[in-house]
């Protein structure tokens, strides 16, 4: 389900007791080969190196290289290609004048970048970029992908990102990279199954001009294999939901507890509003139903901290989550890994930060992250989509985490699926099936 995204203080832990210099030839073998199998045809090789470990893996790379027929040299001009080894899971904060200046001559060389263990100036542990840093078209990270590699901005910097095995042991780290694996833990239907026991979801939202938000997150509970959804929206809305919806229930506000009987699970805000009733509507049915609840989109606005009776998953992107915080969108991006962890120490539950790295975190655990998806999800309704995943896989009781999780990654294969231009938010529900096929 999980592979691991190592810390700096992790990957010192991983590499105690291991042969330094075999551990470095290896790693520079590792990035030798890279150059050699990714630029076949590059024949001038130039390398930055620093002062520490990296630097030494530089430099055997750079000595293999040479052994292969391969011209090598220090000096940028009339590369071919350029092996980044300034910095490595060591490094922290900004780079110092000389070490700037450097990494402006690798991004202003035109040529390919080879990273060695992370693009300079990416915190390992992270993700963060305080100042300069490298924009690699490949990074060869050693033993197993780190934090600062899959969480954003530092993820925008590593290109694709080989795993070179240096001989150590694989470990236990905190913050986890969700694979395919996770979606086996989603409930099948069973022979004896009902409407109602193989997942019931709520829907609440769908005001005057917003009715689409609350259907996507309908139609996509259903292809999550939610056996029955039933959506509560304003009265004004009800005629097109009506429409639009099939297999549906709907009714009125009105009757959201006639509803939330049957439900096992909610899904609250697509397109619901920010008035002084639908503030309150949130924050009592959050307060007095005793099942699990997505909360997205308008339901989010200024939500408080509350003593809720059952797990809650807030599925804010980053200008939701600033303002919850009370801080600036550009905060957020900068800092998602601390974002996330703040949101959940503020409210006390599951907190999925929506983005190209979909981060989740719950009270005690470390960070679940997503990497599945493409750039075409920046469009509209996509996050009503997984809303409404979410909402089907808490209805059909799994842990909230892993159903944050587990629908985060099955969002972003649907997208994989689809076009990589045009697509739409209904091109995700219609590829759900598969995925969880």
């Amino acid at each position: 389900m999980f592979t691991p995204l190592y810390t700096a203080d992790e990957m010192r832990a991983a590499e105690e007791g291991h042969d330094v210099d075999a551990m470095m030839e290896r790693a520079g073998r590792a990035v030798a080969d890279a150059v050699l199998r990714r630029y076949p045809d590059a024949r001038r090789i130039a390398g930055v190196c620093g002062r520490g470990a990296n630097g030494g893996d530089g430099r055997i790379a750079l000595r293999l290289l040479a052994e292969a027929g391969r011209e090598t040299s220090e000096e940028l001009d009339g590369a071919d290609v350029v092996i980044d080894a300034l910095f490595g899971t060591g490094f922290q904060g900004v780079p110092r004048d000389d070490a700037a200046s450097s990494i402006e001559r690798i991004n202003s060389s035109r040529a390919p970048v080879v990273a060695v263990d992370l693009p300079s100036g990416v915190d390992a542990s992270t993700g963060e970029v305080a100042g300069a840093v490298v924009d690699a078209d490949v990074t060869v990270t050693m033993h197993a992908s780190k934090v600062g590699l899959a969480i954003a901005p530092g993820r925008f910097h590593a290109g694709d990102v080989d795993v070179a095995d240096i001989g150590i042991e694989p470990s236990e780290t905190r913050n986890q990279l969700v694979t395919d694996g996770i979606l086996r833990l989603v409930p099948r239907k069973r022979a004896g199954d009902t409407k109602y026991s193989a997942g019931s979801v709520l829907v609440v939202g769908g005001s005057r001009g917003t009715t689409g938000a609350v259907c996507l997150a309908a139609e996509a509970a259903f292809r999550a294999d939610a056996g029955y959804v039933a959506v509560a929206t304003h009265a004004e809305s009800l005629p097109v939901v009506e429409a639009r919806l099939l297999e549906a229930v709907k009714a009125p506000l009105a009757e959201v507890d006639r509803l939330a009987r049957r439900a096992s699970a909610l899904a609250i805000g697509p397109g619901l509003g920010r008035g002084d009733d639908e503030r309150a509507l949130v924050g009592r049915l959050l307060r007095e139903l005793d099942v699990p609840a997505v909360v997205d989109a308008d339901a989010l606005f200024e939500l408080e901290p509350g003593d809720w009776p059952a797990p809650r998953v807030l599925t804010p992107h980053a200008g939701e989550l600033a303002r919850l915080l009370g801080k600036e969108s550009e905060w957020v991006d900068a800092h998602r890994l601390e974002a996330v962890q703040s949101a959940v120490e503020r409210f006390g539950c599951v907190v999925l930060l929506k983005g190209a790295d979909t981060l989740v975190a719950a009270p005690g655990e470390g960070v679940l992250v997503s990497t599945a998806g493409t750039p075409a999800l920046a469009t509209a309704g996509t996050g009503d989509v997984l809303t409404g995943v979410v909402g089907a896989f808490l209805a059909k009781g799994m842990d909230a985490r892993l159903a944050a999780a587990a629908a985060a990654y099955a969002h972003g294969r649907s997208a994989e699926l689809g076009p990589e231009r045009g697509l739409i938010a209904s091109d995700l529900i219609e590829a759900l099936p598969d995925v969880l096929a």
